[in-house]
């Protein structure tokens, strides 16, 4: 049994909230995927493929239901033919290797036919309220011909090429809440298995890993004929499915604050509580050392081309080696050892390192941290309204409590505004550019909020502490969405980025990368400073091998031996 009793403070925001530590997050427990397995685990989900058209070509079309205790869902897929040149990343694509929806229910024929005019068309078509989200996949062509050539030849891929890329198809987008004529979130927000963020989303990327496992061997077969061999399991397991990330996500943090805090705001709860614990069991050490282990055959396999991220790796690689000499000198037996281990983190390893700590000791405790999943939604998003009656006072000191150190800088100087946030007329999606080199002001979104609270924060100036805000409000209505989120302050400590998002250093990856962490997504690789390639689901179980014993800790590759 644990022993607890020390209450630890949950980490400063200023501290948290930095965008180069935002930028180091890993997954963790509390993550989107492992919340959804464990789940379907637990309560003995059934999975079937009622739907399998598809020719040798890989043409076709493709059904997956999900059972669970109340509710199906279905993954619909079309599967196209698509030429070397039209294969393209870019949000702006119009044509793909294979695209999907997730169903609410089971469809029928006529409606497999009427998303058949429209799923493969992407923004261009409409689905309805029976869709939940609307997705779209390119193959890593190399390694579809290299896998799809071996099992035709009667043999097994190369695990070297396996790793190196660890996904036979990616993912360009994964749109849900109300999208293209998609379901609302508010549609299923009450639902218990949809409570959590983005479990639509999820569940789609779930069962699209299946299809596409399935989709290669079925292209393998119709190559090979009867010499064909059957993808081993254990290498279908280390594919997952890519992503291709870029700036269309990063506002969502901005934009989100109270659901952005409940995410980091879950994780911190949970590490303090763990960090609380007195002295750790036998059996919780060996646990947290197992977890070490496998999560460094992870780092080993982890790829990337980017200057940044091989900085990071690099840093990463040399902290597991200082990280496992530590704990392998009874560090873990001594009194409050995971307060202790994070404590010692903060000096002896990168920022990188620490978060990784940081979500290694969570593993030994899953009645500490996975019951805190229940409170990472925003139950009622937009409802907040400014409390026009609060003090001017009370309203300055709350933008200090999160902007405190942007009230000092030179709001005027290129370097702290050189870019801006604008949404591109051609695909309605968010981009940024440089503020003095291209005409885009007239069209800034309010994407720096640092920014705006020093400036409403000035404005203030000239009221006296007691009056109420909604005077200032009166003759200063631009202000209203920074005195907006100040007051939400109260409840979402964790909701402002304590950093500049329009300087010349900016890095948008950052952004990207605390979103995708809270998916679940693993080996992130940049491709530039605005744009990230991920793996998600890799090491998962396949529905066959979905067992409460499986879902969870798929995420850290088994050590070889």
């Amino acid at each position: 049994m644990t022993a607890q009793g020390t209450h630890i403070a949950r980490r400063d925001p200023a501290d948290v909230m930095r965008l180069k530590r935002l930028g180091s997050l890993h997954q963790c427990r509390l993550s989107f995927m492992r919340i959804l397995t464990r789940r379907m685990a637990r309560e003995g989900w059934a999975f079937s493929r009622p739907v399998f058209d598809i020719d040798g070509n890989g043409v076709g079309r493709a059904v997956y239901t999900a059972q669970g205790p109340e509710r199906v869902y279905s993954l619909v897929a079309f599967a196209h033919d698509l030429p070397a040149e039209l294969r393209s990343d870019r949000v702006i694509a119009e044509a793909w290797d294979a695209t999907f929806t997730l169903f609410d229910g089971i469809p029928t024929a006529v409606d497999v036919d009427r998303l058949s005019q429209n799923v493969p068309l992407q923004e261009a078509g409409r689905v309805s309220e029976s869709e939940l989200s609307l997705s779209r996949a390119n193959r890593s062509v190399r390694l579809w011909a290299h896998v799809v050539d071996a099992l035709a030849e009667g043999r097994q891929p190369d695990p070297e090429q396996i790793d190196s890329v660890g996904y036979l198809m990616r993912t360009t987008a994964v749109y849900g809440s109300g999208k293209f004529g998609a379901a609302d979130r508010e549609v299923i927000a009450d639902r218990d298995e949809l409570q959590a963020p983005f479990q639509a989303e999820m569940l789609s990327v779930y069962l699209t890993r299946l299809f596409v496992r399935d989709l290669v061997q079925h292209m393998a077969d119709a190559k090979g004929g009867d010499q064909a061999a059957r993808l081993d399991p254990a290498i279908a397991r280390r594919l997952g499915i890519g992503n291709s990330t870029g700036l269309g996500m990063a506002p969502f943090i901005v934009n989100h604050p109270v659901l952005f805090n409940n995410w980091i705001m879950a994780r911190e709860e949970a590490i303090a509580r763990v960090r609380g614990c007195q002295s750790a069991t036998a059996a919780e050490i060996d646990t947290f050392l197992q977890i070490l282990e496998r999560s460094a055959v992870s780092v080993e396999r982890w790829r990337s081309q980017h200057p940044i991220q091989i900085e990071k790796l690099a840093q990463l690689k040399a902290d597991m080696e200082t990280l496992r000499a530590h704990v392998g000198s009874d560090a873990l037996r001594e009194d409050a050892p995971w307060d202790r281990l994070v404590r010692w983190s903060e000096t002896a390893l990168s920022e990188e390192g620490q978060e990784l700590v940081a979500s290694l000791i969570l593993e030994p405790y899953p009645d500490l941290v996975d019951g805190l999943s229940c409170c990472m939604a925003d139950g009622n998003p937009g409802a907040f309204t400014i409390d026009g009656a609060m003090p001017v006072g009370e309203v300055r000191s709350l933008i200090r409590n999160s902007f405190d150190w942007a009230l000092t800088l030179d709001w005027n100087a290129p370097e702290n505004c050189a870019r801006a946030w604008y949404v591109s007329e051609e695909k309605l999606e968010p981009r940024m550019g440089e503020r003095f080199e291209e005409p885009i002001v007239d069209y800034e979104q309010p994407l720096a909020p640092a920014r705006d609270a020093a400036s409403a924060h000035k404005a203030l100036e000239a009221y006296s502490d007691d009056q109420p805000v909604a005077q200032f409000l009166l003759r200063h209505p631009e202000h209203r969405h920074t005195i907006r989120r100040a007051q939400m302050s109260r409840v979402a400590p964790y909701g402002e980025i304590h950093d500049n998002t329009i300087s010349a250093s900016v890095l948008p990856i950052d952004m990207l990368r605390a979103k995708l962490s809270f998916f679940g997504a693993t080996h992130f690789d940049p491709r530039s400073d605005r744009w990230v390639r991920i793996c998600m689901y890799a090491g998962a179980p396949y529905p066959e091998d979905l067992t409460p014993d499986t879902a969870d800790l798929w995420v850290y590759p088994e050590v070889a031996g």
